[in-house]
């Protein structure tokens, strides 16, 4: 079994290191598609915390939380939708009547580009992300902040 370093480690590589054209890199599970222009994997989909801040301000954004209800309840951002993450998938594949009935935001497209996901810490949220890709929102990003880092920032 590789130790959290090693995992670690390759997880990086696989984000930051150039490889092939036309391969696909899987590190710790996670598959990072190639831009076949440059060599290079496409960067990780992360919104910042301004960012976030700024699409929220603008209401230019469908924030899904994919924290456990308790977590949601205990604290979250605003204007955001729960959505744990052992229900995302099938919740992403409701007819869009049924995704708004049951959680009261019109249903996310798979054209969308405001789709933004976040959970605690980012990893949570990043597990959202690969879901939300293989079922064809491929311009869905995630929160890597995550609440911690959103709390940490509303404090200052």
């Amino acid at each position: 079994m590789l130790s959290f370093q090693v995992l670690r480690r390759l997880y990086l590589f696989g984000v930051t290191k150039p490889v092939c054209p036309g391969r696909v890199i899987s590190a710790c599970g996670l598959k990072t598609p190639v831009n076949h222009s440059h060599g290079q994997p496409d960067p990780v989909s992360v919104v910042t915390y301004d960012q976030l801040k700024a699409m929220l301000a603008n209401h230019s954004v469908q924030l899904f939380d994919v924290r456990n209800p308790d977590e949601f309840q205990a604290g979250r951002i605003p204007d955001s939708i729960n959505i744990p993450l052992g229900q995302l998938e099938e919740s992403l594949k409701l007819p869009p009547q049924q995704f708004q009935l049951q959680f009261k935001v019109k249903a996310p497209k798979k054209e969308d580009e405001n789709i933004v996901f976040h959970c605690r810490s980012g990893k949570r949220s990043l597990s959202a992300l690969e879901i939300a890709h293989r079922l064809g929102f491929s311009k869905a990003r995630h929160y890597a902040g995550g609440y911690i880092d959103w709390e940490e920032h509303e404090k200052k």
